[in-house]
């Protein structure tokens, strides 16, 4: 089989209910559909067998989360490419084959992404990857289409291709090849930022990442873990730091470390004035997870800088997200790259 689209679900019956029904009539013969589940509770399987008997089932005792979920899910998987999607995408028709013709054509790509578009507002980015991702020097990640809560609607200004640093996990396109090449996703991450560590492990090993226009899918958002939820801020928080910590350069990692704990501390500090307590004590836990974890990740910051080629990587800003959105007025991406 050329392309597998795996959809790894947990607990998510109503979301393949409503979703599932366009990614099987609109995904063609040369792709096969997998649902992998982790180990839900209800009912989804069963509805599964009864609505999609021909839907491949990959069946995981419990729930390893995002990361290791799929990497547990996609080790049973024969293809020359993955698409991760998640469960509250939908697809139109034609959606697959302009990321299998753009991968045929650009071999040193590793992986790719539709545009994500917003299900319930048609016309505008959807924030999870928007046309694609970047990062600034400080682990802050954004998109084209999408600087923090500032969502674009979509007018084609972002439809020729550039160097991205990282493709959305909510529909990613990636080698079977380069996926095992660096070991899947890192399975401690459990959910959140894992994608954008596998892009910067491609990144730094001389891979390119891209968005295919072409393409467009619709996501929901929030199907898991809704915005504002303590737990989501944890993971979000540990798994950056975890992120800079494996990939960052030697003579980076200190200096932006630094800056990195005071952002922390005024995030925590922002989300305690909001009357946000369970946030802000996320984020100390996040920190303190964090520093229990640094010395098993360790070996992997190692492993990863030795296998970095060239200099620096395309798509990293040199320069703090927060200080050009809240201090300079940079609303849109097109605004933070303008030439002075």
């Amino acid at each position: 089989m050329k392309t597998a689209v795996v959809i790894l679900n947990w607990n998510g019956v109503e979301l393949m209910r409503r979703f599932l029904p366009s990614v099987v009539a609109c995904t063609g013969g040369g792709a096969e559909v997998v649902v992998a589940d982790n180990g839900s509770t209800d009912g989804s399987v069963r509805w599964l067998e009864e609505a999609f008997p021909s839907v491949r089932r990959l069946l995981l005792p419990e729930n390893f989360g995002f990361a290791d979920g799929y990497n547990r899910a996609l080790a049973q998987v024969e293809a020359d490419y993955y698409v991760l999607l998640n469960s509250d995408v939908e697809v139109t028709p034609g959606w697959l084959e302009p990321l299998v013709q753009y991968m045929d054509a650009h071999p040193g790509v590793a992986a790719c992404q539709p545009k994500l578009m917003s299900f319930g507002r048609r016309d505008e980015f959807e924030y999870a990857g928007a046309a694609g991702g970047f990062i600034d020097r400080y682990g802050y990640p954004f998109c084209r289409g999408r600087l923090f809560a500032t969502i674009e609607t979509d007018r084609g200004q972002y439809d020729a291709d550039v160097p991205l640093f990282w493709a959305t996990g909510a529909a990613l396109m990636v080698r079977r090849a380069d996926w095992q090449s660096v070991g899947g996703f890192d399975g401690r991450f459990f959910a959140h930022m894992e994608e954008i560590d596998l892009c910067w492990r491609l990144r730094a090993r001389g891979r390119g990442i891209a968005c295919v226009a072409a393409s467009r899918v619709y996501h929901l958002g929030g199907g898991t873990l809704a915005h504002g939820n303590a737990r989501k801020t944890f993971l979000n928080f540990r798994n950056n730091l975890l992120m800079l910590y494996k990939n960052l350069p030697e003579a980076e990692l200190r200096p932006v470390m630094r800056v990195r704990a005071l952002l922390d501390y005024v995030a925590a500090a922002k989300f305690l004035l909001g009357g946000s307590w369970d946030e802000m004590r996320a984020v100390f836990r996040a920190r303190r997870a964090f520093r229990r974890m640094r010395p098993d990740v360790e070996p992997d910051r190692r492993a990863n800088l030795a296998a970095a080629v060239g200099g620096p990587i395309e798509g990293r800003m040199d320069g703090s997200l927060l200080v050009a959105y809240y201090l300079r007025g940079k609303k849109t991406f097109a605004q933070l790259f303008a030439r002075s």
